[in-house]
């Protein structure tokens, strides 16, 4: 009896198709799990969120810390995803010969309203099963942010976060690794039109 399975990719071969130009830019695709995923377009509301939240952790860090604007990072589950932003210790230059490793992260973002589920399941799945500290998810459906901490495996083997706290737009919250780093949300959510 013959079984279908996808091919699965590693990390080396994933670059080596990005290497050969079988993969571009601008394909949009990610490797999650070894399996190539196009990532969903991403639509005004989105872009917006995401810029104005780079600009603002860029402001707040300085030079504390690097702040990753939907770029790759490095995981040991055959995945590299491309978060909308990572902060990651060090300078940019530590990140020449590879992307950011999870002993490297402090905080991964995802800005969701389309991928809200994908977000909340698989990507914070393999967030978590590679220790990664802290999660948060820019809800841009119910204008808040999800933040998930403790990482953890179950009795399953499943990966989660023990933590989750709910925080609205007109609150503050204190970047982790960061305590003296307050950021406003109401300053990355768009404004509501029309209510």
């Amino acid at each position: 009896m013959n079984v279908v399975t996808p091919k699965r990719f590693t990390i080396d071969e994933y670059h080596r198709l990005i290497e050969l130009e079988f993969l571009k830019e601008s394909d949009r695709i990610e490797l999650i799990r070894g399996e190539l995923i196009q990532m969903v377009a991403k639509g005004t509301p989105h872009t917006f969120c995401t810029t104005r939240l780079c600009r603002q952790l860029d402001r707040l860090l300085g030079d504390r810390a690097v702040v990753r604007c939907q770029e790759p990072i490095i995981l040991p589950s055959d995945s590299e995803p491309e978060p909308d932003v990572a902060i990651t210790r060090g300078n940019e230059t530590d990140y020449l010969p590879h992307h950011p490793y999870p002993e490297d992260i402090f905080l991964v973002i995802e800005i969701s309203d389309s991928t809200l589920n994908y977000d909340q399941t698989t990507k914070l799945e393999i967030y978590a099963e590679a220790g990664i500290s802290d999660y948060w998810i820019v809800n841009l459906n119910v204008r808040q942010v999800e933040r998930y901490s403790q990482p953890y495996q179950n009795a399953q083997g499943e990966f989660n976060y023990l933590s989750k706290q709910i925080s609205l737009p007109h609150q503050s919250v204190v970047i982790p690794q960061f305590e003296d780093v307050l950021l406003d949300l109401s300053r990355i959510f768009p404004t509501v039109v029309g209510g």
